[in-house]
């Protein structure tokens, strides 16, 4: 008999491999094992979100928070989810549960940050954005948004300080990621 371990790792690797659908079975597998586990509930939510079963995911991840609430991933994933949704009062309720289990994420906060862009409260967004440059210099994505929400707000100086530092990011990496993105 295969642990739970092992079907976790498995399903995490078919997962990563783009075959959800796959994954899933592992991870319902290795929680008749244990079925208290919240990483096992989590990595089932990630997998069902993939397959594009975002109700499955939601429910799953709201059992990973039932067992251990501090599980910031859950709280980002949920967000996410309802970004996609379009509900955003639910995307920024999740991303700030996130955010005050786990405030040195800088992916969150850059997603926070698009969630504020996207519904044109530009301050907001340039603090989130300014939060998650400050935790990763070097990060792509909420550097491109920074340069974009200076832009928005007349703050032509800053962004192309921004514009810079992508300069350098672009010249040791290649290819940037498409701005505005969430992860």
């Amino acid at each position: 008999m295969e642990t739970a371990s092992f079907l976790n790792n498995s399903g995490i690797a078919l997962t990563e491999a783009n075959r959800p659908n796959e994954a899933i079975s592992l991870f319902l597998e290795a929680l008749v094992i244990e079925p208290v586990n919240p990483l096992l509930w989590f990595n089932l939510g990630v997998a069902q979100q993939k397959a594009g079963n975002y109700e499955e995911a939601v429910g799953s991840f709201h059992r990973a928070l039932a067992i251990d609430d501090s599980l910031a991933e859950a709280w980002v994933s949920l967000g996410l989810i309802a970004y996609e949704m379009k509900n955003i009062e639910t995307a920024e309720d999740c991303y700030l549960s996130a955010l005050a289990r786990n405030s040195d994420d800088p992916k969150t906060w850059n997603n926070l940050g698009v969630l504020y862009f996207t519904g044109g409260d530009f301050e907001d967004a340039r603090l989130s954005f300014e939060r998650a440059v400050n935790l990763a210099p070097h990060y792509p994505d909420a550097l491109i948004n920074l340069r974009d929400v200076c832009r928005e707000l007349g703050d032509f100086t800053a962004a192309a300080e921004f514009e810079r530092a992508l300069s350098g990011i672009a010249g040791k990496r290649g290819p940037l990621a498409r701005p505005g993105a969430l992860l």
